[in-house]
């Protein structure tokens, strides 16, 4: 039972909304986007504390020295759904290197999550996070969704891309793998 009207709102919506988009045809959809937004002048990322799926707390702090992707989606959003693969490519593509991917899902919970989630192919093997009440979005100045961050290895954000993206496109995969060095 819903106490909060919104959330009885979302909760009734979301799977229609997601039945919807998914009838909807590839050719309808726009074409997702493989370039990232550099900040003229890095910041350093927020606080970024959240669940995964197994309960267990993701700090990011503790990765420091790696590479960063961080994805904020939700499963009624359908470009977030369609970005979803590409991050599993991009993910496969550059683990071994360094470049770690947290998808931040904003304001569901995991039962909401997981069937969606094992429904993919690919489906995701970097963590998933809870951001159930869209704290960590508003820390992180997220306007809309998905939005994404490239966190260099000094913790300062050095890219961000609004609107879903092709993460598995050369360029991208490029421009992210700049940051394991000096981003450019």
């Amino acid at each position: 039972m819903c106490n909060v009207p919104s959330r009885c709102l979302r909760r009734l919506l979301a799977p229609l909304l997601l039945l919807t988009s998914l009838m909807a045809s590839a050719s309808e959809l726009p074409r997702m986007s493989h370039s990232l937004t550099p900040l003229k002048t890095p910041v350093a990322m927020p606080e970024l504390r959240l669940k995964d799926m197994d309960d267990e707390l993701v700090d990011i702090t503790t990765l420091k020295g790696k590479v960063v992707v961080v994805s904020f989606w939700a499963t009624w959003c359908p470009p977030c759904r369609r970005e979803m693969g590409t991050l599993e490519r991009l993910h496969q593509a550059t683990a071994k290197e360094g470049v770690v991917i947290l998808a931040v899902n904003v304001g569901e919970d995991v039962e909401a999550v997981f069937p969606f989630l094992a429904a993919m192919d690919p489906q995701p093997t970097y963590p998933v996070l809870f951001d159930s009440e869209a704290e960590a979005m508003e820390k992180w100045g997220v306007r809309g969704l998905p939005t994404t961050y490239v966190v260099d290895r000094n913790g300062l954000i050095r890219y961000r891309a609004i609107g879903g993206r092709e993460f598995d496109h050369p360029e991208l995969i490029k421009r992210v793998r700049s940051c394991l060095g000096e981003c450019s």
